[in-house]
């Protein structure tokens, strides 16, 4: 089992009179990670599952003498699948004003509802973390460097999700299972979907076009909908933490492509599930993607674990010059080539975007020394 590096970061927020909310993909490791910090705790603990209605009704009635009962002598309440609960962020809410030796925390597979059940009822008063598939540096703390190499290709290909690295396991199996009994389950329930082969059709064209720019219209007539109904599709796999978009930089230069963007899957694994490719690196025509998503998915991980706050780009102009990825922080840049072999075609960035904006350093990623900036 790996340890996970929120576990440290929640322990050190808890009892602060605050609330702490843990989002994530299903399957992510949110239930591990709850009964890991439950273990090491001394104070009593209350485990509230709101996949039980008995607990739902419990969490909705709001009345403060209620909840102190349904508290009652425990000193961490930890409320799993929160977002199932009504005006959740209200019961919470209630808790950390009236309860100031108590600590909450909240975890949701879903940011449909969640977040807006608990943004403003709990302004100031939470910390929110998202948890993320297995991470380069968890592998590194928890199995050693050695690992870390071994296991890149078994990553690029089954992803990172728990239960694949943990290998109980065929990869593929459990990748499909994901696939088929939990990954969409937010989004058919929640959003009542009448036309799930659409989301299905979309999903498989965005797995296509990893890496590449993307145009709703163009997705919409490849999957026989319109393009207010693919933007909205997306907007909800983001939420239920499958994909996720990086826009286009456009600020300085008269050719920049505005309003581009590009959409990465969170797991390279659900990814090659989504197309039912798993071959070998070896053999795939897709390795570039690959890796791009990868590294990309990975440096997210990093910075938000880590607290490095940061804004994501790619840049394009019209006359094909291109930086895979772009960080922005404190005013300075960081620039990213993706490069799986690094002999084939250009290191160089663009003299252009070098002297457009304020570059603090370049960087080609290759699979030798990508592990530098993940852990």
């Amino acid at each position: 089992m790996f340890k996970r590096i929120l576990q440290q970061l929640i322990q050190d927020r808890s009892f602060r009179h605050k609330a702490i909310i843990l989002l994530g993909a299903r399957q992510v490791g949110k239930t591990t990670l709850l009964k890991e910090i439950i273990s090491e705790q001394r104070e009593k603990v209350l485990y509230l599952n709101c996949d039980e209605p008995s607990t739902v009704s419990a969490l909705t009635k709001r009345n403060l003498e209620d909840l102190k009962m349904l508290v009652g002598t425990n000193k961490l309440i930890v409320i799993d699948e929160a977002q199932k609960v009504d005006n959740v962020g209200l019961t919470i809410k209630l808790m950390v004003d009236n309860m100031p030796d108590v600590q909450v925390i909240a975890t949701g597979s879903s940011a449909f509802e969640l977040r807006n059940r608990l943004n403003e009822p709990l302004t100031g008063r939470k910390y929110e973390y998202q948890m993320f598939p297995i991470s380069t540096e968890e592998i590194y703390k928890t199995k050693g460097y050695i690992d870390v190499l071994k296991l890149l290709e078994t990553r690029l290909i089954y992803g990172s999700y728990p239960d694949v690295l943990n290998q109980d396991e065929e990869p593929k199996s459990i990748l499909n299972m994901l696939m088929d009994s939990y990954l969409y389950k937010d989004i058919l329930i929640s959003e009542n979907l009448r036309k799930p082969d659409v989301l299905d059709r979309l999903l498989r064209a965005l797995a296509f076009q990893v890496g590449s720019e993307v145009s709703y219209n163009e997705l919409a007539q490849t999957v026989g909908t319109d393009s207010k109904t693919v933007e909205r599709y997306v907007e909800l796999l983001e939420k239920c933490f499958i994909v996720f978009r990086l826009n286009g930089l456009s600020r300085n230069l008269r050719n920049e492509l505005k309003k581009a963007k590009k959409i990465y899957f969170y797991d390279n694994g659900i990814r090659n599930a989504v197309i039912q490719q798993f071959a070998p690196l070896g053999i795939r025509n897709d390795v570039g993607a690959l890796w791009e998503n990868f590294f990309i998915s990975e440096r997210m991980k990093y910075n938000h674990y880590n607290g490095h706050y940061c804004n994501m780009y790619f840049w394009r102009t019209r006359s094909q010059q291109e930086i895979d990825y772009i960080e922005e922080a404190d005013g300075f840049m960081t620039a990213f080539e993706m490069k799986w072999n690094p002999k084939k075609g250009s290191t160089s960035f663009p003299k252009s975007f070098m002297e457009a904006y304020p570059v603090a350093s370049t960087h080609v990623i290759t699979p030798e020394n990508y592990h530098n900036f993940l852990m």
